[in-house]
């Protein structure tokens, strides 16, 4: 059995803690999601702009930072359990926490950037693919599949339906590609707390796992591989690369659960869903 926290009765002594409890939200939660989450959308939109060869990775981690300042936000993984930036850049066979160093972009990487701000105690996460200059046509597909995976799975969220249906979705279309999905790191619940109850995976069987609820809030994070699966964490603790060096995607969207499907509080306000990639 699942257990479900309404936190319009019955909110947990300090909200700002995981719980193992479920969290329902309300009208106001939503509202600060949707600030938070276009405020890291906009940012994100905005970062497009940079990315050229020969960017160093660090001059993201810099913007990232000057734009939370300007907008009285807060990188949320900045000094995160050590961690000591404010947006992870992930580049080819790189799956997911790259650390925005001095490392420069080539013409033909792809690169996932990761950006979470928290506006008013609220975090908007989410992340984008993009494309340096030209990157060969296997690259670009394998962003559209990691994309449309990532929007398989969110089209099956619904009040009644499974967390198993998220996942069942998103793998189901991955492997009819000839992909494989992660399935070290997950989605997880977001609120006013980083990572929280419950855990997204990105595979599953449908109709299995906890029933989704109106106002429920969680984000949808598929991790595609154009090879195996398997990934291994470098010795830094954090960087999680493939272990046949194939080329990983992933998208991620801050996600709530409505009376009849969901909200997506990520959506880029100018349509820069892949830059430099077309979709569909």
């Amino acid at each position: 059995m699942h257990s479900y926290i309404d936190m319009a009765i019955a909110p947990p002594p300090d909200q700002a803690h995981r719980t193992e409890g479920i969290k329902l939200y309300g009208p106001d939660a939503f509202a600060g999601m949707r600030l938070a989450g276009q405020l890291t959308a906009t940012c994100l939109d905005d970062v497009a702009a940079l990315i050229a060869p020969g960017l160093p990775l660090a001059e993201i981690d810099a913007f990232v930072r000057d734009f939370a300042a300007r907008h009285g936000a807060r990188p949320a993984t900045l000094d995160y359990d050590g961690y000591a930036y404010a947006c992870c850049t992930s580049v080819n066979h790189v799956v997911c926490h790259g650390f925005p160093t001095a490392k420069k972009l080539r013409d033909c990487d792809i690169v996932n950037i990761d950006v979470t701000l928290v506006v008013d105690g609220w975090y908007g996460d989410s992340s984008r693919m993009y494309a340096v200059g030209t990157p060969k046509r296997a690259a670009q597909r394998l962003v559209q599949i990691a994309h449309e995976a990532m929007m398989r799975g969110i089209a099956a969220v619904r009040p009644e339906a499974h967390l198993g249906d998220i996942g069942h979705a998103i793998q189901s279309y991955a492997q009819t590609q000839r992909c494989s999905v992660v399935r070290d790191f997950c989605g997880h619940g977001i609120g006013r707390v980083f990572h929280d109850a419950p855990n997204i995976l990105n595979f599953g069987k449908a109709g299995t796992g906890a029933a989704l609820r109106e106002g429920m809030i969680f984000t949808v994070e598929p991790m595609i591989n154009l090879g195996r699966a398997d990934v291994k964490t470098l010795a830094d603790g954090w960087t999680a690369v493939t272990r046949d060096r194939s080329l990983s995607a992933q998208f991620e969207h801050s996600v709530g659960v409505t009376a009849d499907g969901y909200e997506i509080f990520t959506l880029s306000p100018k349509g820069l869903h892949a830059p430099g990639i077309v979709l569909g």
